[in-house]
């Protein structure tokens, strides 16, 4: 389905992108250490906790990849947004405020403080090869986006959400991706409910989607099977306890009781989100079934909102995009330079120098970008997010549950080979065996037992080794 934009499209568009662009070059003001760079300075309220949080989680993956799901499985596409609530309620029920009063910046710096410093560097590169998965999901939204608006070549839509990108987290750093959260969720709220009752009503209602789809596997979450499924629900669970890019915005609230609010505040928006895209995907399946699936949700806002407020939704789903790629860009970019630049090459680095090297690699991480994207243009958008989300938790869950709740009964050693065996057995697994078992399984598994085993036998010699010493 070729579609063009009119005037009122384009005018709505500009209007919304000016506008939330001013936010982001607002945020930048506030940005005068590297700490404000990366955490805000400690200074962020509940609302711009759950805003950073949010402008992360909400992006391309939970927008038009959910419709894009839905369009060929339908509810099962729920769990993307669906798992991202679950897991911001355990942050808020018990580990929000943990994180804030350690005063650190990165969870790898949180994992060090109990395994030592070996594990640091370790789960600061495998999150980020976790965390990149994501970007690519982001880039292949914004390409989908872009070419359904403006029929331009894939790499030129890469190249102009890497801008995009650039412009919102480049100058504002944490400030800029949580206040331009906050702005858009309004705005990307109001589009999914709309969108979604309106495809609710074109298709009929309960009764036109009970008479178009059958039960199973339409209206199922568990529609791909339920080892597909239940994995994907899992992934991002454990993802959103693992990641640095949401534990962040915890790290950025000016106190505990905050951090907590903001991610149970997070927990409650985040599920219904998915709800109006799931509705548009099955309304463009039993009606204009040929669309390409990626391209349905942008497709249905052309097709169907008045001009001027179908500008302003796809500029929502544009800057929504943005705002997660620019999260997760921020999210390595901080780690690379906390745990691996500033403790292994630079340790005496300037502040200045630190902010310039977090500035430079976010630029790194997008054009890098290109290149997966550019290769994968036809694969499944949450396909890539539910891989990025169990490989982060197959490195850092385990590992980093035992550093918060059990410290004396974790070991050094244990930590740091769950930390390495966890995301290599995920690896290993997706690669030799793609179409059994999910990997997030082989990967939490070895993980698990790693940590217990290892910290069991640690003990047992410790505790040998004091008898000898008393005896």
């Amino acid at each position: 389905m070729m579609l063009s934009l009119s005037t009122g499209h384009i005018a709505g568009i500009v209007a919304t992108l000016v506008a939330i662009t001013m936010v982001g070059l607002y945020a930048g003001l506030k940005v005068k250490t590297a700490e404000d760079y990366s955490v805000g300075g400690h200074k962020a309220n509940s609302p711009v906790v759950a805003g950073t949080i949010m402008g992360t989680l909400v992006g391309g993956a939970s927008t038009i990849g959910t419709a894009q799901l839905a369009f060929q499985f339908g509810a099962c596409a729920w769990w993307f947004t669906l798992g991202a609530g679950i897991g911001c309620a355990a942050l808020g029920l018990g580990m929000a405020g943990k994180f804030h009063e350690s005063g650190l910046e990165t969870v790898p710096q949180f994992l060090v403080r109990t395994y030592g410093s070996p594990i640091g560097p370790i789960s600061s590169i495998f999150s980020s090869i976790g965390i990149f998965l994501n970007v690519v999901a982001q880039g292949l939204s914004a390409v989908a986006l872009l070419t359904s608006m403006f029929h331009m070549s894939p790499f030129t839509a890469t190249a102009i959400g890497i801008s995009l990108v650039l412009g919102y987290v480049f100058f504002g750093g944490v400030w800029g991706t949580g206040l331009v959260g906050i702005a858009k969720l309004g705005l990307l709220y109001l589009a999914t409910i709309v969108c979604g009752v309106m495809a609710y009503n074109l298709v009929g209602g309960c009764a036109g989607l009970a008479e178009k789809f059958p039960p199973y596997p339409w209206f199922s979450l568990f529609g791909r099977g339920l080892n597909l499924d239940a994995a994907a629900g899992f992934s991002l669970i454990v993802g959103v306890l693992s990641t640095q890019t949401y534990i962040q915005a915890l790290y950025s609230a000016k106190d505990a009781k905050t951090a907590d609010r903001g991610a149970m505040i997070s927990a409650f928006m985040i599920p219904p989100v998915g709800v109006g895209g799931i509705l548009v995907g099955l309304y463009m399946r039993a009606h204009f079934p040929s669309t390409p699936s990626g391209e349905v949700l942008p497709v249905f806002i052309m097709k169907f909102l008045p001009p001027w407020a179908g500008g302003v939704v796809l500029a929502t789903l544009l800057v929504a995009v943005v705002g997660t790629w620019a999260g997760l860009s921020l999210g390595i970019s901080t780690m690379i330079t906390k745990d691996i630049y500033k403790r292994f090459f630079r340790k005496r680095a300037a502040d200045r120098e630190v902010l310039f090297v977090q500035r430079l690699l976010v630029f790194v991480v997008c054009a890098l970008s290109v290149f997966f994207v550019a290769g994968n243009l036809k694969s499944l958008i949450l396909g890539w997010s539910f891989l990025s989300m169990g490989l982060r938790g197959c490195t850092i869950l385990f590992p980093l549950l035992g550093a918060m709740f059990f410290p004396r009964l974790v070991s050094p050693v244990a930590g740091t080979l769950a930390a390495c065996l966890g995301p290599l057995a995920n690896l290993g697994w997706h690669l030799l065996y793609p179409r059994g078992l999910d990997p997030l399984y082989p990967g939490l598994i070895v993980s698990l037992v790693t940590l217990v085993l290892v910290s069991m036998i640690s003990r047992c010699r410790s505790e040998r080794t004091a008898d000898r010493a008393s005896s």
